[in-house]
């Protein structure tokens, strides 16, 4: 195969022509134009914190889900000083209103030596867990959400830190909205009055396309 230098042609995603060296692979990276189906791409990253202490509902809302087939939304440090769970819902309408009704959503667990299952099938949200504990953290995958031919459907796993930092609680689980729009945006929600400290929510793209 002959060489053809990464000036003498167009790269782009998808698209990447010749043989390229070491550098010019991390040029083109560096540019997002280098195919490397499976990355994570870093859309936005938000903090909710206890300022609005006195509010039952807190949220950050995601208005901006790019291009992507697959999403992967993180929360760290979650905290709380009582009973509280985080959950998402989704929007049609670019986040002037969001769905609160129809949501399906099952979790299993481990709380130390107890095994428990929560589950809804006509949910106001997609609960990821739940959180008694001093500090939680978890993630989200959400497929389909920009697919008006498909369902939108998440799969989460979640695990709590109590005292002395020993682990408490891990759970893992899945959600639908079974209707067969496009979502164009996501609110993560904070179910509890007595939210403490700040929570930072960042969500991903994952490139396959």
């Amino acid at each position: 195969m002959s060489y053809i230098p990464k000036d003498a042609v167009t790269q782009a995603f998808r698209s990447n022509k010749g043989v390229l060296t070491p550098n010019q692979i991390i040029e083109l990276d560096n540019e997002n134009k280098f195919t490397k189906f499976g990355q994570l791409e870093l859309i936005q990253t938000q903090t909710i914190d206890d300022s609005d202490f006195s509010e039952e509902i807190l949220f950050a809302d995601f208005t901006n889900l790019g291009d992507y087939d697959v999403h992967f939304l993180v929360y760290n440090d979650f905290q709380t000083q009582g009973y509280g769970y985080p959950s998402v819902r989704f929007s049609t309408d670019g986040g002037s209103s969001f769905t609160s009704s129809n949501y399906e959503y099952a979790y299993w667990s481990t709380a130390e030596t107890t095994v428990s299952e929560a589950k809804s099938t006509s949910a106001d949200t997609i609960r990821l867990g739940n959180n008694q504990y001093q500090n939680m953290n978890g993630y989200v995958y959400l497929y389909n959400l920009l697919d008006s031919t498909k369902y939108s459907y998440t799969t989460n796993q979640s695990s709590n830190v109590g005292g002395n930092n020993v682990s408490k609680d891990v759970s893992f689980g899945s959600g639908v909205l079974p209707s067969s729009v496009i979502h164009n945006a996501i609110r993560f929600r904070v179910n509890n009055a007595n939210f403490i400290g700040a929570l930072k929510i960042s969500l991903y793209g994952i490139r396959f396309a």
